[in-house]
């Protein structure tokens, strides 16, 4: 195991670890840990009650976070005719067909989302041993891969992200900034649970979220009370 820096000790001092925070308290020590010269992003982790082996597929979503995350998102839009003005106008950053797949199969990553026009698939499909593992392959399921491509980019813009269960059955997914107000953090952090809460396969026997935590790129995590937690969404 690495060894941890004397900066982490230190913080984990300021945490309690067998404690159960409620979120606004939560909120306010994790603004305190911040000690870094960058805006940390704050995560969210949920565990899953969920045997990810006994589902066919896993957990999956999309929720759109009221304050964004805080982070310029770079869009790439695989499209052809008329919706490459249209994904232009709407501000995708890259917008093409077969030469950025090119790229992509050269080493090119410089982009956070990939959204493709039903028809560009059959060039978008050989990418998915690069795009997959990273979580960029377009998928119906979140949206996309649709001709709404203006749309959706506008979304992704706003701070629309996607959410996967590993194989583990967690999910991990950024809130937003250290930078951000309590107040945005905590709505950005009840609007992700609740799309989660919507994912929940119909399947699904038992509890469904386990645990709940909250975290910044640098810090120990702090965990939340979740039947709380829960109870607010409703």
């Amino acid at each position: 195991m690495s060894k941890r820096s004397r900066r982490y000790v230190a913080l984990l001092e300021k945490v309690e670890r067998n404690r159960i925070y409620e979120l606004d308290e939560a909120i306010e020590i994790l603004k305190g840990l911040h000690s870094t010269k960058f805006d940390e992003t704050v995560e969210l982790s949920v565990k899953l009650g969920i045997d990810p082996k006994k589902l066919q597929q896993p957990v999956r979503g999309t929720v759109i976070l009221p304050h964004g995350t805080g982070k310029k998102v770079k869009i790439l839009v695989f499209a052809s005719g008329e919706n490459v003005e249209k994904a232009k106008n709407a501000g995708a950053d890259y917008v093409g067909g077969a030469e950025l797949a090119e790229k992509i199969k050269n080493g090119w990553l410089d982009f956070d989302s990939v959204v493709a026009t039903p028809d560009m698939m059959k060039i978008v499909a050989p990418l998915g041993k690069i795009l997959g593992p990273r979580g960029l392959m377009p998928n119906p399921k979140t949206g996309t891969v649709t001709n709404d491509v203006e749309s959706v980019v506008k979304e992704l813009q706003k701070g629309r992200i996607n959410f996967k269960m590993d194989r583990d059955g967690n999910i991990h997914l950024p809130v937003g900034k250290v930078s951000f107000s309590s107040e945005q953090l905590k709505e950005n952090i009840l609007a992700a649970l609740s799309a989660i809460v919507s994912a929940k396969p119909p399947a699904a026997k038992g509890t469904y979220i386990r645990t709940i935590s909250i975290s910044l790129t640098m810090s120990p995590s702090l965990k939340l009370n979740p039947a709380k937690l829960l109870q607010d969404l409703r």
